[in-house]
């Protein structure tokens, strides 16, 4: 064991014996007398085992709507993103050759809704077999498909079981009285409707023609009747074509903890565990490399007992991606080190989804303020924690926006031209952000020090070091709330992340005496150690490897 690991080990074994102040203590019970406990560390997977190719992957969730306009054939240059834009972009994503830094490296897309629907975000579906046409035809898609998967990219796209739309014609039949699609959904007669708020507050029970139908979001969105076996053998068809017929990689399944009530329980029922446990077996035995990552929207230990029921792939990280997010608004690793230690225990082999916001929660920018070097600080946190990151489309060059929904989802900008150059329509679909002529991916990509640059040497960095995609975790004691610490361990590679989580610099940060003498920090490349001492630039987080 070599002088840097020694240090490690003793720093998070010192919280076992001391604590630290930036230990593993559940803020809302700070207050209560803490045991001592040794630290949590998560193994690896054995190394015989076929390890799965998202375990390796970083993604990138891309709106289509929002990501590009084409500029080439019959939907070209009508303000709405499409296939072909995205095609002709993908090179920004991914160019397919691993000796270039141009591109931004990610190896997983992840497409929101593309199934036809009523609404702009395509959550509320009308045809499950089908592509939404505002955003091309089958043959633009499989074309996408060969694209992506050319350029090593795997896509999975999003997959709403949970509900249709209100439009859908199964709704529309039983509307009518078509008493075999009656079932498909969950109707009750005038005077049995449940006198029931959702877990939100909000109407659950919704009228239409005289009859009354549970839909848990609103009255666009019935919720379909999985008690019904005809139900689950459609989901089963459909997930089936996508993957044979459509090729995709798998499924972002929406929503998914509300499946199946019982009663006033509306989430997280034993039902739908048991009923996504025979659905993942449905997917393997289709496509056996088929990834199913769960909407789980809810706190670790509820989240893990999907991952735990094998009933997922890999589910959501809500906690741990707010934790980021406070740690850095905050200068303050305490909920971070608590989040960390927590998933490390509560996940099976860290099959969990990490983000740092998605499509439903307020940007990056817009939560920690429009700071390079505070984005760039949650990015190297999100890319060197355990888990599988996503980013969401714009995060790279610090798109803001906060709610409503639409303002979370606007067109990426791609030069500082006329409407960003999203597209050449005189409007498009929505309008930018304020601040695209100099928050856009041009004028990121000419400044090697941008934050756009930051995100592709990270990803970069994640796929050449398995330490940090497949790796142990162990939290490291810094002594201090604003820094800290973690090390990732992988066959013997052994890393170590330490981070300035406040907006002043930290000098001489000392390292213990036994540390090398000269370590190379691995985002930058540069000698960041000597006579073993560390100065953190506020808001700074380097990656060491033990010797440099």
């Amino acid at each position: 064991m070599s002088k840097f690991v020694r240090w490690a080990a003793a720093c998070a074994a010192s919280l076992a014996v001391a604590g630290c102040r930036t230990g593993a203590v559940d803020p809302s019970t700070a207050d209560a007398p803490a045991a001592a406990a040794a630290p949590v560390v998560a193994a690896p997977a054995p190394a015989t085992l076929p390890v799965p190719w998202w375990k390796n992957a970083v993604f990138y969730e891309v709106f289509l709507r929002s990501f590009a306009d084409s500029t080439t054939g019959p939907l070209a240059n009508d303000g709405i993103g499409d296939f072909q834009g995205l095609i002709e972009r993908l090179d920004y994503l991914n160019d397919g050759d691993p000796a270039t830094t141009t591109d931004l490296g990610v190896t997983g897309l992840w497409l929101m809704p593309i199934n036809p629907s009523p609404s702009y975000h395509g959550y509320d579906v009308t045809d499950y077999y089908g592509i939404n046409p505002q955003y091309g035809t089958r043959a633009d898609f499989e074309r996408l498909l060969a694209e992506c998967h050319r350029r090593g990219i795997r896509v999975i796209v999003d997959l709403v079981l949970n509900h249709s739309s209100s439009r859908h014609p199964a709704f529309q039949a039983a509307l009518r009285g078509d008493a075999a699609h009656r079932d498909w959904y969950l109707f009750v007669p005038p005077d049995r409707v449940p006198d029931v708020e959702g877990p939100w507050d909000q109407v659950v029970w919704h009228e239409a023609r005289g009859l009354h139908y549970y839909g848990i979001f609103w009255s666009g969105m019935p919720d379909l009747n999985y008690r019904n076996p005809a139900v689950t053998a459609e989901a089963y068809r459909i997930a089936a074509f996508w993957l044979t017929e459509m090729r995709v990689d798998g499924f972002r399944l929406d929503a998914i903890r509300h499946l199946i009530e019982d009663g006033d329980v509306m989430s997280d029922t034993p039902e739908t565990i048991a009923w996504l446990q025979g659905f993942r077996k449905h997917v393997r035995s289709v496509d056996q490399d088929a990834l199913v990552v769960g909407e789980v929207w809810t706190t670790t230990d509820t989240v893990s007992q999907y991952l735990h029921a094998d009933a997922l792939d890999l589910a959501f990280e809500f906690d741990l991606g707010s934790a980021f997010l406070d740690a850095v608004r905050t200068g303050d690793g305490t909920k971070l080190a608590y989040a960390l230690d927590e998933a490390t225990a509560a996940y099976p082999d860290a099959r969990y989804a990490t983000i740092l916001t998605n499509h439903d929660q307020n940007r990056v920018a817009s939560e920690l303020g429009e700071v390079p070097a505070r984005l760039a600080l949650a990015a190297t946190l999100l890319l060197t924690a355990p888990g599988v990151p996503f980013i969401y489309y714009g995060e790279e060059i610090g798109q803001v926006g906060a709610k409503p929904d639409e303002m979370i989802r606007n067109p990426m900008p791609w030069t500082p031209g006329p409407n960003g150059g999203f597209t050449q329509a005189a409007q498009p679909w929505e309008p930018l952000q304020d601040g695209h002529e100099r928050r856009n991916v041009a004028t990121l990509d000419a400044d090697p020090d941008s934050l756009l640059h930051h995100y592709r040497r990270l990803v970069r960095l994640r796929q050449a070091e398995p330490a940090l995609s497949r790796g142990s975790y162990r939290r490291v004691d810094t002594g201090r709330d604003d820094v800290i610490a973690w090390q990732r361990e992988f066959e013997g590679r052994r890393l170590v992340v330490v981070a300035n989580l406040s907006g002043r610099e930290i000098r001489d940060f000392a390292l213990p005496s036994d540390a090398p003498v000269t370590t190379v920090d691995l985002i930058t490349g540069q000698a960041v150690v000597s006579t073993g001492r560390l100065s953190l630039a506020a808001y700074t987080a380097v990656v060491l490897a033990d010797g440099g």
